[in-house]
């Protein structure tokens, strides 16, 4: 029999976790982690419809859609890479020009392509702190999903089993996960940090931080909660028990 404080207390830690689950796959799956504003003037200045066409259908190059993410709004995921261009449609091209928002993917392949010190100058040395802290920042997210869903099964199989002692290992568990999930912010803030050093934006564009990366950075704080209530639960019903047990044998 469980006591009320102790169902209480996984009932809210379920709840934090499935909302910190939720916000950390928003975050994965969207492109607004990182975001570029250039100025009208150097906006209108460049051959969007040259950047554009090499955004999309050019080879994978770090400076190429770096530069056109600079000069066209361009945002920056986990998975995706963004800009903000002139719509094609005919009607809007005759009228005022709608903006519209194009995306292109990064492949498992480019995910696991090196970073070199020189982005563009593949003949430069590999730059192997930005090429882990990459790896790190899209790895690290399935990991602590692939965690949250470990506990999750785990916690089923405890209440099958009518058994409180898995608990302590579904607190690990999101404790693990909700490291992972802060290591993936550091990871990716670290990498854009290092790549405008060594390719910096051209003056009067800014960089600001996206909303992307805010789920993300919210889902740690859940995780944490939810794991410091799993481990308490789990500690405190023990001592409970093992009080119990010694009181009866008396």
């Amino acid at each position: 029999m469980v006591d009320n404080r102790y169902a209480t207390a996984l009932v809210i830690g379920s709840v934090l976790s499935l909302l910190a689950t939720v916000y950390l796959s928003v975050a994965v799956g969207t492109q607004h982690w990182y975001q570029y504003n250039c100025p009208p003037a150097k906006r209108d200045g460049s051959n969007a419809s040259e950047l554009r066409k090499e955004f999309i259908n050019g080879e994978f190059d770090e400076k190429i859609y770096s530069d056109t993410m600079f000069h066209l709004n361009g945002t920056l995921g986990l998975w995706w890479r963004c800009i903000l261009v002139p719509s094609q449609s005919p009607w809007y091209r005759e009228r005022d020009p709608k903006m519209e928002t194009q995306c292109v993917s990064f492949t498992l392949p480019q995910q696991f392509s090196p970073k070199y010190r020189y982005p563009g100058n593949h003949n430069s040395d590999e730059d192997l702190l930005r090429t882990y802290l990459w790896r790190c920042q899209f790895l690290l997210p399935l990991v602590s999903l692939a965690l949250v869903f470990l506990s999750g099964l785990v916690g089923v199989c405890a209440c099958l089993c009518r058994s409180f002692t898995p608990t302590l290992g579904v607190g690990i568990l999101h404790l693990l996960a909700g490291l992972c999930s802060l290591g993936t912010v550091c990871c990716f803030l670290a990498g854009v940090d290092l790549l405008h050093q060594y390719s910096p934006p051209p003056e009067g564009v800014e960089g600001s931080l996206g909303w992307s990366l805010y789920l993300a950075l919210i889902s740690f704080p859940l995780q944490m909660m939810a794991a410091a209530l799993f481990l308490w639960a789990a500690r405190s019903h023990r001592k409970n028990y093992t009080r119990m047990t010694a009181y009866r044998v008396a």
